[in-house]
């Protein structure tokens, strides 16, 4: 088995990170394997929901510390490899949000550091009760700053910022009711829950789903007039496709749509 496995089904493609021995840290292997697979994702029509889980105790454990320690032997005290390596995990994660599907991360046991930051950057996220959250690099002397990024547009900005400078974990449930999480579920139901939403989304209509993605997170980052003009041109673009109008009369007519782009 590799480190990172992949299994498709209902238009679902199912994504587990396969360290448990290292608690799926985010290893130079592991952000390999992530944007391989996000890349293949990126043209992949078959595919309109992901879900993103992994084995062992805990979903991500966040960047693998031990190999960072041995990158910091090198003759500039590692500060080539740090670059190189935090270039690398965001650009994996803003591959996630360019993805054309909503990619769901199905979260268990922990999720610290780059491994809270890739639950933030997941476009939507089921945990099972039990799971515990925390950006806790300041511990170790670390500040969780590239997490940070995710994390702080996530959630509330003082709650962010304690988590940051505390390093205290939330659990599954403070973390739903801050926006971290979308559904807390038990145990022995995460996976079924998290199957039921990427199908719930895989069902739609694909192209819709597409566009709607990108507008949501170019939208954010614009003023709200902006933001406004340029989702009314999305808009006006969206009600002129064929499989538009087929909705629309399909729920005049109380009938199913039938979708030619899906």
């Amino acid at each position: 088995m590799g480190i990172l496995e992949r299994r498709d089904e209902n238009a679902v493609a199912y994504l587990t990170m396969n360290a448990p021995n290292r608690l799926n840290a985010l290893s130079d292997e592991m952000l390999a394997a992530l944007q391989s697979t996000f890349d293949s994702l990126q043209e992949d029509t078959s595919v309109r929901a992901v879900v993103l889980s992994g084995t062992g105790k805990a979903f991500c454990a966040g960047h693998d510390l031990k190999q960072m320690t041995t990158g910091r032997q090198a003759e500039d005290g590692g500060k080539a490899y740090f670059k190189d390596l935090f270039t690398r995990c965001a650009t994996m994660m803003q591959t996630i949000q360019s993805l054309p599907q909503p990619v769901i991360a199905q979260v268990h046991g922990i999720a610290t550091a780059a491994g809270c930051q890739l639950v933030a950057t997941c476009d939507m996220a089921v945990a099972s009760k039990g799971t515990r959250f925390g950006v806790n690099g300041v511990n170790i002397g670390l500040f969780c700053s590239t997490p940070m990024v995710a994390l702080s547009r996530n959630i509330p900005r003082k709650i962010a910022f304690e988590m940051l400078t505390t390093g205290a974990f939330v659990d599954a449930a403070h973390a739903q009711s801050l926006g971290l999480v979308n559904r807390v579920v038990p145990a022995d139901l995460l996976e079924s829950a998290a199957s039921e939403l990427a199908e719930t989304v895989a069902g739609k209509l694909g192209a819709a789903v597409k566009i709607g993605k990108q507008a949501f997170y170019e939208q954010l980052q614009k003023p709200l007039d902006e933001a406004y003009d340029y989702t009314g041109d999305v808009m006006v673009q969206n009600m002129l496709w064929r499989d538009t109008e087929e909705g629309i009369a399909a729920f005049l007519d109380k009938r199913p749509p039938e979708w030619q782009d899906q």
